[in-house]
């Protein structure tokens, strides 16, 4: 059976793996995890660890946000535009 871990509790572990206080079996031990596993999310946190500070981020978070709400509101009005061509399409044959 699979594990699944939450985000909190891998970034738990991927802090104490860059904190390097402890080896990666005592950690390894300590979250009953693999050292694999642990060594992954650390890597994947290092990686990742920039963009918490980008300003970049946000404004590119912002941008997607605001593309995909006006992207719901062109399929909105497409629906509704199918919608009203199928009740003429039908009213006609």
């Amino acid at each position: 059976m699979r594990k699944r871990y939450d985000a909190q509790f891998k970034s738990k572990v991927a802090l104490a793996a860059m904190k390097e206080q402890q080896t990666m079996a005592q950690l390894s031990t300590k979250f009953e995890v693999n050292r694999v596993q642990i060594q992954t999310w650390k890597k994947h946190g290092l990686d990742n660890f920039k963009s918490l500070f980008a300003k970049n981020g946000n404004i590119e978070l912002k941008e997607k946000e605001e593309l995909i709400e006006e992207l719901y509101k062109q399929v909105g009005m497409l629906k509704i535009e199918n919608d009203w061509l199928k009740k003429k399409y039908n009213s006609i044959s």
